[in-house]
């Protein structure tokens, strides 16, 4: 949508804050500066939010580490407020959605269930909080620890530095918030500069539970100004990253003393057997190619079929797909909206188009309209390919037929990534060979590979990061283990 300069000094966004949350005060940035969003579907202004730097975020890292320095919340105390939190996220679903559906173009209804979803990842966070426990060790095991009482402690780590995406701009910054409120570590949160309404919306309902000032603080503006002084300030001691695997490994080799985890990204790979329900895997891949514009880590991008079922799995795939509602999200009969920018669409176009030139066959889509891509189907395309090799992160899969199961997992393998993947077979020696085989940080046999649980052990391997999120991984790893002897002295 295209707006004249009075439109735009006339028009109203749809949220608005007093500036970054630091300390418990909004407050404006050091810099006086404000940056527009708008709503990548239509233009409209969704919010005008603070521009922050690097003095921004120096007085939310002493905030944090001020916090830090008087100790931990009483966990009773921190369950209390991550249970509150719960129920006040509960009654404000529907503002949350609607953020979440202008900030990133997700559709609404895609957007209450990741609302949901932030509401589990809360209470999955408060439950494991509360069976938090010690570990015994047996020193008198061996003579030097004999009439020795010995045991460890999970500390807090100390301040947390979170980066989070724009393609899930509550439920991710959840996992990182929620861990760290619950073992004690207070968070400098940078957002995605596209989508920082959620996250300032969540500082807010915080506050409003009881979380005390200096224990989440969000500094929003770009990776350079904010993101880069984050990640590196001596203070912060944990830096959870989730974004592209170029700047996630530029900020760990930049922070190297640092605990610096990574969720990074994927081009998920599904394949189906020939001995397997392929209708129910052509069913799964019209949601977990498409879901959100395909823009997820885990979104289904490269289907390897067996040759016996590629022809039906092809059509059948494709009249699903047509079948699929482009438009507005905020439109509740739609299933796909835009992608985060036009920026991102024509880059999408341009692979789309590349695949064509080499000879592959779109079956469905390749079309582009602003920032909306139609879902897209291509087949006979080649491992170089940039829709093959590479991470589309758009509405866009790919089908190679394949003749033999092991080949199969080889072209799965073929990846720098290794997040997710989904294996329909109904053949028990190909699925234990599957989850042998195949190297991601998760396999899922009969579904695809479009599919977190909040609570599970959640990342990859090579080029899709270093880490495992889900509240007691997340924990775990935002902890120090402090080992422990008692000598009775009579």
């Amino acid at each position: 949508m295209t707006m004249t300069s009075t439109d735009q000094q006339t028009e109203t966004a749809e949220f608005s804050f007093d500036g970054l949350y630091i300390d418990g005060e909004w407050a404006p940035s050091g810099t006086g500066r404000v940056e527009q969003v708008r709503s990548p579907f239509d233009g409209r202004l969704v919010v005008e939010v603070a521009k922050g730097d690097a003095a921004d975020v120096g007085r939310a890292v002493a905030a944090a580490s001020r916090v830090h320095a008087a100790g931990a919340l009483p966990l009773s105390r921190r369950i209390e407020i991550l249970d509150a939190a719960a129920v006040a996220l509960v009654e404000r679903a529907e503002t949350f959605a609607r953020a979440i559906a202008l900030e990133c173009a997700k559709p609404i209804k895609t957007a209450r269930g990741e609302v949901s979803r932030a509401v589990d990842t809360l209470r999955f966070t408060a439950a494991e909080a509360r069976t938090q426990s010690t570990s015994t060790v047996p020193v008198h095991a061996v003579a030097s620890g004999e009439g020795k009482l010995a045991y460890t402690l999970r500390v807090p780590i100390g301040v947390v530095a979170a980066i989070a995406p724009f393609n899930f701009p509550l439920n991710l910054v959840m996992h990182k918030v929620a861990p760290a409120v619950a073992v004690g570590c207070p968070v400098v949160l940078k957002p995605a500069s596209q989508t920082p309404v959620s996250a300032l919306l969540l500082a807010q309902l915080f506050a409003d539970v009881g979380l005390p000032a200096g224990w989440l603080n969000v500094v929003t503006g770009g990776g350079s100004e904010v993101g880069v002084p984050l990640s590196t300030h001596p203070d912060v001691a944990y830096v959870t990253f989730t974004g592209s695997p170029s700047v996630g490994w530029g900020i760990s080799a930049a922070a190297p003393r640092k605990k610096v985890r990574l969720e990074l990204g994927s081009n998920a790979p599904l394949i189906v057997d020939e001995r397997s329900d392929w209708r129910a895997a052509a069913e799964a891949a019209a949601f977990g190619g498409f879901v959100q514009a395909g823009q997820s880590c885990v979104s289904t991008q490269r289907i390897f079929v067996h040759r016996a079922h590629v022809d039906r799995f092809t059509d059948l795939l494709a009249e699903m797909v047509s079948t699929l509602v482009v438009g507005d999200p905020l439109d509740e009969t739609v299933d796909v909206s835009a992608v985060i920018n036009s920026g991102e669409a024509e880059r999408i176009e341009s692979w789309i188009q590349e695949a064509r030139q080499g000879g592959a066959t779109v079956v469905i889509g390749g079309e582009r309209d602003g920032a909306v891509v139609s879902p897209t189907i291509l087949r006979d395309v080649s491992p170089e390919m940039s829709v093959q090799c590479r991470e589309v992160f758009g509405p866009v899969v790919t089908i190679v037929a394949f003749d033999d199961f092991a080949d199969a997992l080889a072209q799965a393998n073929d990846s720098d990534f290794g997040l997710n993947a989904g294996v329909f077979t109904d053949d028990i020696a190909h699925a234990l060979e599957a989850t042998r085989r195949l190297e991601f940080g998760s396999v899922y046999i009969n579904d695809a590979p479009t599919v977190r649980v909040d609570l599970q052990p959640y990342g990859g391997v090579k080029d899709s990061g270093n880490t495992r999120e889900g509240p007691h991984y997340a924990m775990e790893e935002m902890t120090d283990v402090k080992f422990v002897t008692i000598r009775p002295t009579a």
